[in-house]
């Protein structure tokens, strides 16, 4: 159990450590992770931005991921998304009104300046936790196209399944817990309060 997303990140902090001061980048997946990146990248001495990727809810029930996109619109698409009723022409509508709230967070998020350019640096992408893995593995391609130096994913805890499922796109993956029995990241952490976009602009500011 975590005390809460502050705790977390600085128990990744400690496992991280071979990275601290290597001009790192943090990008953190919003917005439940971006305070978690606050920590993590002042304890490295790294520098924070966020990754935008949107999951891909599944019809009448938007909590369960039926894949994730990037702001390039670029998405993965569960194996399972046909089963709960997630057809092409569903997944077509659902991709371009998440792409079009992407494209609002991207102005809201970032008004004055681009996205920090990845290219050629280590890049630790952070989440508060893995239950599908969809968000993570759309987040990894995203900077992976961009030309990393090295692309680490950072998170606390994830369900054996997803772990493997992401491995494939990073260099390495840092997880400090996969325990079966696995159904939502909020069961790992005494406090899990949902964090809103004026935290996150703040943080970013």
């Amino acid at each position: 159990m975590f005390d809460d997303r502050n705790d977390a990140a600085r128990q990744l902090a400690k496992k991280l450590a071979a990275y601290k001061g290597r001009h790192a980048l943090v990008l953190a997946i919003p917005r439940g992770a971006v305070p978690m990146g606050r920590t993590l990248a002042d304890a490295l001495g790294a520098e924070l931005d966020v990754v935008l990727v949107r999951k891909l809810g599944a019809p009448g029930n938007p909590e369960l991921a039926v894949g994730a996109m990037d702001e390039s619109g670029w998405a993965y698409v569960a194996d399972y998304a046909g089963e709960v009723g997630a057809d092409a022409a569903y997944l077509e509508r659902e991709k371009a009104k998440q792409l079009e709230t992407l494209r609002k967070r991207r102005v809201q998020y970032t008004p004055q300046r681009h996205p920090v350019d990845p290219a050629g640096r280590i890049v630790i992408v952070v989440d508060d936790g893995l239950a599908t893995g969809a968000t993570m593995m759309a987040a990894l391609h995203a900077v992976r196209a961009k030309n990393p130096a090295r692309l680490v994913c950072a998170v606390p805890v994830a369900s054996p399944d997803s772990l493997e499922k992401i491995k494939p796109y990073a260099d390495e993956v840092v997880c400090l817990d996969a325990p079966w029995g696995f159904h939502a990241v909020g069961q790992f952490y005494r406090s899990f309060p949902q964090v809103e976009d004026d935290e996150v602009l703040a943080i970013l500011r």
